[in-house]
């Protein structure tokens, strides 16, 4: 009963932290989608070139709440398929303050943070190159309607109105009268659907995150370590794969057994590339091709491994 309490606790505290990201993430959406002029629209297709660079630099916030926003706005197609694997590979989730906790030296904790950015801004790039030689980044517009259609929050009833013009004073103060009353109208209904959809996927991250919380605890921290030195050639897999656990405390074990020495820095590297908060779980709840998704995880995973063999051929130490 105490591990159900205590994995009840931690995942109250992970799924409120997520909270304001979520809600202000959807908030910016329904503005956008609902926008009487097309210029939110137009900064962001014209930006999201530069997505990887950024993303990559908003993942090392030591905060799992920035993948969370990247995995809805993915979904709502506002940032690139490279955009959101620059976050997830780069964000860095418990590492820091576990790292800060044991007061191991701050180089090699930056020395970390900045590999995982460098990675993820390059694969990020590299991925978004490869889709438009595709010609597989879509039609360069959000897709937000769909999540509201999908969510069944009815928000593509809002209209938006523009102010008419009339030579009659009188006639035109009633329509601007009217016109205020609309936008005061459209902005409560664009907070009741951002609220809508904040709820809707905290409560499913809330269950997941439960479940995988008790299994995490369940097994042990002494089983995790014993799983990832029997098998020392596979390694970067197996941390790989406790890495897509969509829970924080997937980063803390791997963390934890890289301090205690029970993991080395390739392997290490790899969990922690893959860990990347809830990303991928906002992902696959709000996206709604899991062929896609299915692929992303994939990628994600392959590019982890990949480089933590890679760091384990060079003999990378941090």
């Amino acid at each position: 009963m105490d591990l159900i309490i205590d994995v009840l606790l931690d995942c109250i505290k992970d799924t409120l932290t997520l909270v304001p990201f979520l809600f202000a993430t959807y908030l910016v959406m329904e503005t956008i989608e609902h926008s009487s002029n097309g210029k939110a629209e137009q900064l962001i297709r014209s930006a999201g070139a530069a997505g990887p660079a950024v993303g990559g630099l908003l993942g090392a916030v030591p905060q799992c709440g920035i993948s969370a926003m990247a995995g809805t706005l993915y979904a709502g197609r506002i940032i690139t398929a490279g955009t959101l694997v620059a976050v997830i590979l780069s964000t860095s989730d418990e590492l820091i303050p576990v790292f800060l906790a044991h007061q191991k030296p701050v180089g090699s904790l930056i020395a970390i943070v900045v590999t995982k950015v460098v990675i993820g801004i390059v694969v990020g790039f590299a991925a978004d190159a490869v889709l438009r030689a595709l010609h597989r980044t879509g039609d360069g517009h959000p897709h937000i309607r769909e999540l509201c259609e999908r969510a069944h929050c009815h928000c593509g009833d809002i209209e938006v109105e523009s102010e008419p013009s009339h030579s009659d004073s009188r006639v035109h103060d009633h329509a601007h009268d009217h016109v205020h009353f609309q936008q005061g109208s459209r902005w409560k209904s664009i907070l009741r659907c951002a609220l809508t959809h904040t709820l809707q996927v905290t409560a499913f991250i809330f269950v997941i995150t439960f479940a995988f919380g008790l299994v995490i605890e369940g097994i042990g921290h002494d089983v995790l370590a014993s799983f990832l030195t029997s098998q020392p050639v596979l390694a970067s897999f197996l941390a790989a794969l406790i890495g897509l656990i969509p829970n924080c405390g997937a980063s803390v074990a791997i963390a934890e057994l890289y301090l205690e020495g029970t993991l080395a820095a390739g392997p290490m590297l790899s969990g922690l590339l893959v860990s990347g908060g809830m990303g991928l779980l906002v992902l696959f709840r709000t996206n709604a091709d899991m062929r896609q998704n299915v692929i992303i995880a994939a990628f994600i995973y392959v590019v982890g491994v990949l480089f933590g063999m890679l760091a384990t051929a060079l003999g990378v130490v941090f």
